[in-house]
């Protein structure tokens, strides 16, 4: 606990056959903003894509642990979405949202349709969090904004 890691996942619409680290990763996600200050989350990150930051600072402070990158920078408070929506802090929910949508990988409909069956075969036991977790994406959808 506490300490940091990466993971790396790939999307393609074709067979996935490479299995290894991403050093020119399309998409970075920082899901606690503290990383900034400690690891240079924008190694390898291509201009092209993009990077999508948990935090409630503000552009000028996000910007500054940034070394110059000039791709597009996202960011959304996925604690206080996830507080509001599901009562406990639970960031993947809205960090997910958020990555569907600045990715535009798929729209906003077929995210919520597809998770909605997700979390119905998940919490088929649990339906009272389903309801939370779709509010969570929801709200994630229109909360993540670019760094000015």
């Amino acid at each position: 606990m506490g300490a940091p890691i990466t993971a790396y996942n790939r999307i393609s619409t074709e067979p996935i056959i490479i299995h290894c680290n991403i050093y020119e990763p399309d998409y970075v996600i920082v899901v606690d903003d503290t990383l900034l200050e400690s690891v240079d989350v924008t190694s390898g990150l291509k201009e092209s894509g993009a990077m999508i930051i948990n935090s409630a600072r503000e552009d000028e402070d996000i910007k500054a642990n940034l070394k110059g990158y000039k791709g597009g920078v996202y960011k959304i408070d996925a604690r206080k979405v996830s507080l509001e929506t599901l009562g406990k802090y639970f960031p993947n929910t809205p960090m997910l949202a958020a990555i569907i949508k600045v990715s535009g990988i798929m729209t906003d409909e077929e995210l919520l349709k597809d998770m909605e069956a997700s979390f119905k075969h998940k919490f088929a036991h649990k339906p009272e969090v389903i309801e939370g977790n779709m509010q969570a994406l929801k709200v994630a959808l229109k909360e993540v904004k670019q760094v000015q």
